[in-house]
């Protein structure tokens, strides 16, 4: 948790929408490696087979509340963190969900330079399941709806309530 001046709010802090006074972000990093073994067919043809799929993973949070901020404030944006670590606590199925469907996935390569083209390749479908990983694990909805429920921690919703609500609503 950061405490920030808001005359001068820092560098490395997200910008405030214009009806946010404090901030929660939340950043969940995920990066996949491919690796395969090539069939050669001949000098510029081959068959790839995905044999294993590693993906890291990582959750950061960083909570951004102006100096002599209101605890009822920090209390919602803590719920936003609590709402981010239950997705964080499922990452890690969602992404073995994904890489087993890469696992013995054969593509085609061709090209002068095999091995470069079966290295874009890998790296390809390592982006691939990135991409897919942020797309399944999003708790961008629950996050919308824990804020209409506290109007953005305006009202006074308890927000360990709020949160609990949200986290049944969206199982």
């Amino acid at each position: 948790m950061h405490t920030f001046d808001p005359s001068a709010t820092p560098a490395e802090m997200p910008p405030l929408a214009a009806w946010e006074g404090a901030e929660c972000d939340s950043n969940f990093v995920s990066n996949a490696n491919v690796k395969g073994r090539t069939k050669i067919v001949d000098g510029t043809h081959g068959v790839v087979t995905v044999t294993q799929v590693k993906v890291t993973l990582q959750l950061a949070i960083n909570i951004w509340v102006p100096e002599g901020t209101a605890k009822h404030v920090i209390e919602h944006e803590q719920g936003h963190r609590q709402i981010s670590e239950h997705y964080y606590e499922k990452a890690d199925k969602v992404a073995e969900q994904i890489a087993a469907t890469y696992l013995g996935k054969q593509v085609s390569a061709s090209g002068a330079d095999l091995n470069a083209v079966v290295y874009k390749s890998l790296r390809q479908m390592g982006a691939e399941i990135t991409a897919e990983y942020s797309r399944r694990l999003n708790p961008a909805l629950v996050q919308n709806r824990y804020d209409d429920i506290t109007d953005h921690g305006q009202n006074q919703v308890s927000a360990a309530e709020a949160v609990a609500e949200v986290l049944k609503d969206f199982q």
